[in-house]
């Protein structure tokens, strides 16, 4: 209870600074109009109808009107006015956008105001006590903003700003913003040449560059050994599909928004896929299923489509064509909690292997519009509880959190500099199985519903791949690096047994590139470190006549005099075990 008091707390500060914002814009530019200004997570921000167009320059001076405020300690207050006095008192201010959200409310409404100084602000609160008791804050960045989200309405200025309880979460969270800038995928994608995105191609469509595509393959290929190894079956599905198909599955009624407009093929209308799972269940359908078959475990790389808005496209974390890493367990009722427990396990032993450790689940249990039977939905609640409990995980509940059709576990990761990211989804659904009327006979001779569970373990492969770039900041474990090493002669003389070592290395399966160039050694290393190449060999005239290699890794360190078969036996295994520490360190 505690902590949720804190939360509360922040959330509260951090719309008393909201209301301070808009005073302070207010106060520097008049005639401003107000819009909405709702706390976030890690801050704020408050929407402005203005004549001045903000600049990153006007940040600075609003902070220092809002410290000005803040020295005040200007008391927040509440006052109520009826509907008809609120459209009054707030159209007599030329406050358009707060008229019109008045005007959305019932007739017998009664509106609450919140004033601090000279201030007023449409709010249903509440507030910190005074202005002087707000904390740590800055102002980060300015955006557009359509009013009410619709691209129809007027465009509005947003100003973002984060704030904290101390100056000292302020700093480590303006520092990991730092890190984050520097780590940035996009930004790592262009300097290492592994992805595009083409605006002749289209937005959110991803082309994999060989760097990229190799990395690909390399996770796609642990991916599926690891599924054979967990009893899984690998099942392939069209891209696309008849409308039909969508109305049984229910997508055309509750997904239709966030599909691609249907072609017509022989008169019929057919859909690009959004979900891989109805394709599953027709395999599934496709003969009759005892509970001797059962439990089926399918897994599926299959590229889906599914409709962004431009503006919330973004790098290889929000797309428009990706491929999901997609699995469905189908099984009986006695089956179900085991099931449950081994693809936890499975899941979380996946992750681990990227180097991502700290995991935590969150678990949504049944909302009010709920499908299926409360039996059902209470048998899978506690399945998935006995796992994460089995498993040692931190769990996190999420009251009412489930989708309509079933509860779920998220498991959500920490990267190498904190940031959680959502990652494997476990989901019931007892709809599907309903509307497509999946059947077993079971041991009394009768037929069944099975139990279906979705298992989204990755994410999708490009949303995987932009958070793998940022957590290991390009340089990328042995067995995942493109291209695992680069050999560099110093002078012309080495340049034969360079092609020498070269030779050796591929021969022994590793990924290797050489730079014979004409050019100093030092400006060689540089250009091969940009690339985030694990491994350096240096070649001089001292290697050459030794037969040995000196080797420049992470970091910066050489060793020097090394035996090259030794070096090539060390990242044979490195690779094959798929370390993420380096041999040499």
């Amino acid at each position: 209870m505690a902590e949720k008091k804190q939360d509360c707390s922040v959330e509260m500060m951090r719309h008393s600074l909201a209301h301070v914002m808009a005073q302070a814009v207010a106060e520097l530019f008049p005639g401003v109009k107000l819009a909405i200004g709702p706390a976030i997570d890690n801050g704020f921000y408050y929407d402005f109808d203005s004549e001045h167009h903000f600049v990153p320059e006007d940040l600075p001076k609003i902070e220092k009107k809002m410290k000005h405020i803040i020295a005040q300690a200007q008391k927040f207050e509440r006052f109520e006015l009826p509907r008809a006095g609120a459209l009054k008192h707030f159209g007599d201010k030329g406050e358009k956008y707060k008229v019109e959200l008045i005007t959305d409310l019932p007739e017998d409404s009664v509106i609450s105001i919140y004033r601090n100084g000279p201030f007023e602000d449409l709010c249903k609160g509440p507030h910190v006590e005074h202005t002087g008791k707000v904390k740590a804050f800055k102002l980060m960045s300015i955006a557009g903003a359509y009013w009410r989200g619709d691209e129809k309405r007027p465009m509005l200025q947003r100003i973002y700003a984060v704030a904290f309880e101390t100056k000292e979460e302020l700093d480590a969270y303006l520092k990991q913003r730092e890190e984050a800038a520097r780590r940035d995928h996009r930004k790592l994608g262009r300097q290492l040449d592994l992805y595009s995105i083409n605006e002749l191609v289209g937005p959110g469509l991803v082309l994999w560059h060989p760097n990229g595509a190799r990395i690909r393959h390399e996770i796609e290929t642990y991916w599926k050994e690891e599924h054979f190894k967990g009893g899984y079956d690998l099942v392939n599905t069209p891209h696309i599909g008849r409308a039909g198909l969508w109305e049984t599955s229910g997508h055309l009624g509750f997904y239709k928004d966030s599909m691609y407009a249907p072609m017509k093929i022989d008169d019929i209308e057919y859909y690009a896929k959004p979900m891989n799972c109805p394709f599953h269940i027709q395999i599934y359908q496709s003969k009759s299923r005892s509970y001797r078959d059962l439990p089926l475990r399918w897994a599926e790389l299959g590229t889906v489509y599914r409709f962004e808005k431009a503006g919330v496209l973004h790098g290889l974390l929000r797309v428009r064509g990706f491929t999901q890493d997609d699995a469905h367990i189908i099984c009986t009722p006695e089956q179900i909690e085991a099931e449950t427990i081994e693809v936890l396990r499975f899941s979380m032993n996946i992750l681990k292997a990227f180097g991502l450790t700290d995991i935590k689940a969150y678990l949504a249990t049944r909302p009010e519009d709920a499908v299926g039977e409360p039996a059902r939905w209470e048998e899978a609640q506690k399945s998935l509880m006995s796992a994460v409990q089995k498993e040692g995980v931190a769990v996190e509940m999420d009251e009412g959190g489930g989708a309509f059709y079933g509860p779920k576990i998220d498991l959500k990761v920490k990267d190498a500099i904190g940031r959680e990211w959502q990652m494997t989804t476990i989901q019931f659904d007892f709809n599907e199985p309903e509307r497509f009327g999946m059947e077993y006979t079971g041991a009394d001779g009768h037929k069944h519903r099975p139990y279906m569970v979705h298992r989204a373990l990755l994410g999708s492969l490009e949303r995987f791949f932009g958070i793998l770039i940022e957590h290991f900041a390009g340089h990328f474990p042995l067995w995942l690096a493109p291209v695992q090493a680069k050999v560099l002669n110093i002078t012309s003389p080495e340049e034969d047994y360079a092609a020498e070592v070269v030779a050796k290395l591929k021969s022994a399966g590793l990924r290797v590139a050489s730079d014979l160039r004409s050019d100093t050694i030092s400006a060689k290393i540089r250009d091969a470190s940009l690339e985030r190449i694990p491994y350096l060999f240096i070649l001089g005239k001292k290697e050459k006549e030794g037969s040995t290699v000196s080797l420049r890794v992470k970091g910066g360190k050489n060793l020097f005099g090394l035996n090259l078969d030794e070096v090539i036996a060390n990242l044979k295994k490195e690779a094959a075990e798929r370390l993420l520490n380096a041999s040499y360190t």
